[in-house]
């Protein structure tokens, strides 16, 4: 392991790229949101370059911060590294990156066929090793940085009764991935953590759950309700944060009391 260095100084307006980000309620919208409230610098990274761009003004018009709006294909190692290489060029000190971008499989694992599998793999996994690599050598060239992968409960306790064996396979790899990130980027002044959220209203949940499913989730639940993508929001945001430098490597688990580690 190389030699640590004194950590550099935090700028006074850091940049954050978060991934995707563009989805209504969803956890990424949600966190550059919480970030720009801080003054962060917001890239909003997301499939498609309208719905980038649309949640890009909206957080510069409600928080003033300068913000960019990217349609990226993540999977694509190209695109991942031409979008880091335009929020380098573009916005101030790139400080954080929020690998958050995923998406899920309801299938029992009888039933994955090879395709999907990879499908899942290639946005959860290959999508955040693209952004990362591309992110830490510009946070390494700063001697400062702060590395977020958004797993899930998943991850750590299985999909349950919904057969997400390949999401769940995903997630666990961020977890893993962050934790020797944090080995060996950290003599570079880079920190990387993961937080693995539990039942949070967003899309995704509203659209796949009926109301009798959800109250059987809360039953579930020490906290008594369903979390909110500000609760996720807000940990991220401390992670990132100048206080969050002395962590490093740690799972931060968002899910009410779901799972006990």
């Amino acid at each position: 392991m190389a030699e640590p260095s004194p950590a550099a100084e935090f700028p006074a307006q850091p940049t954050a790229i978060v991934t995707g980000a563009a989805s209504p309620r969803g956890i990424g919208r949600a966190t550059a949101h919480r970030l720009a409230r801080d003054g962060w610098a917001v890239a909003v990274v997301d499939l498609g370059q309208d719905a980038s761009e649309a949640v890009a003004r909206e957080v510069a018009e409600q928080h003033g911060v300068p913000t960019l709006g990217l349609g990226v294909d993540i999977t694509d190692r190209d695109a991942a590294f031409a979008a880091v290489e335009r929020v380098d060029r573009e916005l101030p000190q790139l400080v954080g990156l929020v690998n958050n971008a995923g998406v899920s499989s309801p299938v029992p694992f009888l039933e994955v066929t090879p395709e999907e599998w990879r499908r899942v793999f290639e946005v959860n996994v290959h999508g955040t090793f693209h952004m990362t690599q591309a992110a830490a050598a510009v946070m390494a060239s700063h001697h400062l940085g702060r590395i977020v992968n958004v797993s899930s409960v998943s991850a750590e306790r299985g999909g349950g009764v919904y057969g997400r064996a390949a999401y769940s396979g995903a997630k666990a790899a961020l977890l893993g991935i962050a934790r020797t990130l944090a080995r060996e980027l950290g003599p570079h002044g880079i920190t990387a953590n993961s937080v693995a959220p539990g039942s949070i209203d967003t899309d995704i949940m509203g659209g796949t759950l009926s109301e009798a499913r959800k109250a059987e989730l809360v039953s579930d639940l020490l906290v008594g309700r369903i979390g909110t993508v500000d609760d996720v929001a807000a940990v991220i945001n401390f992670l990132l944060s100048r206080e969050g430098g002395y962590v490093t490597g740690a799972t931060y688990d968002v899910n009410g009391g779901l799972h006990i580690a």
